[in-house]
C-alpha cells in the first residue's frame, strides 16, 4: 500500500522560506516519480515541480522555476520541496502525489494517482 505524508506547511511572511517534506512508503523510492502539487483558494490544483526517479527528470512550473528546488533522500525516503523568496500566489494546500510505473518525463500530471493528505502553506504579512 503505497502512503504519502506531507508535511512542513505554515504561515510565512512574503520572501520567506520553507521546506516541504514527503515521506513515501509502499513504493519503489528511486524509481517511482514523485510530484508536488498545489491548490490555491478557489483554484485547479496545478502541478508545481516533480522528479521521474533519484536520478531522473525534474521540472518545475515556470511559476516557482529559480525559487523552488525538488530533492529526495533515499536513505529517508523523503522528497522534499525547498521553497525560496515566497509570495502570496504561492499560498495554498500542497500535496504529493506518486504513479505506480516509472516515467521518463514527470509533468505528466493526469498520471499521477497515489495522493498525500496535503500540507498548507499561507504567505501572507
Amino acid at each position: 500500500q503505497v502512503l504519502l505524508v506531507e508535511s512542513g506547511g505554515e504561515t510565512v511572511q512574503p520572501g520567506g522560506s520553507l521546506r516541504l517534506s514527503c515521506a513515501a512508503s509502499g513504493l519503489t523510492f528511486d524509481l517511482s516519480p514523485i510530484a508536488w502539487f498545489r491548490q490555491a483558494p478557489g483554484k485547479e490544483r496545478e502541478g508545481v515541480s516533480c522528479s521521474a526517479s533519484s536520478i531522473g527528470d525534474e521540472y518545475y512550473a515556470a511559476s516557482v522555476k529559480g525559487r523552488f528546488t525538488i530533492s529526495r533522500d533515499s536513505f529517508k525516503r523523503t522528497v522534499y520541496l525547498q521553497m525560496d523568496n515566497l509570495n502570496p500566489e504561492d499560498t495554498g494546500i500542497y500535496f504529493c502525489a506518486s504513479h505506480d510505473a516509472p516515467m521518463y518525463k514527470c509533468n505528466a500530471w493526469s498520471l499521477y494517482n497515489y495522493w498525500g493528505q496535503g500540507t498548507r502553506v499561507t504567505v501572507s504579512s
